[in-house]
């Protein structure tokens, strides 16, 4: 049975892999992906000067009140639409998908999909 040190060490190993070929910029941000257990969460990064520029989390106050399931497809769509809806406050239309070493299949891919729907081009 693969323990989960094991488990994150190889996720970070491909993060660092994606990473090689990803580059958020201030004009097309980076849109980052951390999946827990428990919770989803998203940023908006531009990598040149190092800074989040907008985060949404199933954490949120907003989030919360939604009634939905933290650690559910449904849930990641809601901070995919919260993140898209906070990025398009602020200006910022085009991103870079940064998928965190996870496969794109079940939260991290819903959460792809509600910032589509949200209006966001990646």
């Amino acid at each position: 049975m693969i323990q989960k040190e094991d488990r994150n060490k190889k996720r970070k190993k491909r993060h660092l892999r994606v990473r090689k070929k990803l580059f958020g910029t201030a004009e097309r941000p980076r849109l980052n992906v951390f999946r827990s257990s428990k919770n989803i969460y998203a940023q908006l990064i531009d990598d040149t000067t190092g800074t989040t520029l907008v985060a949404a989390s199933t954490l949120d106050p907003e989030f919360k009140g939604k009634g939905v399931g933290a650690a559910t497809v449904d849930g990641a769509r809601n901070v995919g639409e919260m993140i898209a809806k906070r990025a398009i406050e602020k200006g910022y239309k085009a991103v870079v998908f940064d998928r965190g070493g996870y496969i794109y299949h079940g939260r991290v891919k819903a959460l792809a999909e509600g910032a589509r729907e949200g209006g966001l081009d990646f």
